[in-house]
């Protein structure tokens, strides 16, 4: 990892997700790191077609530094849950599509959150609700230079949601040490523990460290 560019100046974050972007501003701020969005810049959207997070976050990103011309950070995330088998993972902004007989399009999280309750409903009231959010950061340099760090939350599910903070899934997540959900904390406290929080700490330690 040594032989990698560091990251200065202007860095494009590959996407269109608001609350995606806040969290990662938020971990890069202390660094002076000037972010653009890849929906500032108008850049598109590339197809998602990888099955791991990695394959996914290196599309985003290689994509982004190729439009921009600028080193891109990309993010892919989801939520793993232990009884269904590591699902809904890399489709976990899948499950929040909205069909058209459901009012689409876009996304709907509470619809999300309630189409993986309504699967563990289905294993009864004794079905092991562990999960865990992985996060996969991937930057991208326009010469074709790429880096990937991992990280991960391990918690539990909880029914019904609670909490207006966060995004996504975070109002039924309860990562392990806290009874509050994601969705319950304050953005500082979540930065502090999350998954992205994890992966921002190999990043930080291979990029910024003196």
């Amino acid at each position: 990892m040594s032989a990698l560019p560091k990251l200065a100046g202007k860095l494009v974050i590959a996407t269109h997700n608001a609350g995606k972007l806040r969290e990662i501003q938020a971990l890069l701020a202390p660094y002076g790191i000037e972010c653009l969005s890849a929906g500032q810049l108008g850049l598109p959207e590339p197809a998602e077609t990888g099955t791991t997070f990695v394959a996914n976050a290196l599309i985003k990103a290689r994509a982004a530094a190729e439009a921009s011309q600028l080193p891109a950070l990309a993010d892919d995330s989801g939520l793993c849950v232990a009884a269904l088998d590591g699902r809904p993972g890399v489709y976990t902004a899948d499950w929040a599509e909205r069909q058209p007989y459901e009012g689409g399009p876009g996304r709907d999280w509470y619809m999300a959150m309630g189409k993986v309750e309504g699967k563990l409903a289905e294993q009864g009231p004794a079905v092991d609700r562990s999960a865990h959010f992985a996060c996969v950061l991937a930057i991208a340099w326009p010469d074709g230079t790429d880096a990937v760090y991992e990280g991960r939350v391990h918690g539990t599910l909880t029914w019904p949601p609670r909490g207006t903070l966060g995004f996504g899934y975070d109002p039924v997540f309860v990562p392990h040490g806290d009874t509050r959900t994601f969705a319950e904390l304050d953005p500082a406290e979540k930065h502090a523990i999350s998954h992205r929080a994890d992966a921002f700490a190999k990043l930080v330690a291979d990029q910024f460290a003196v």
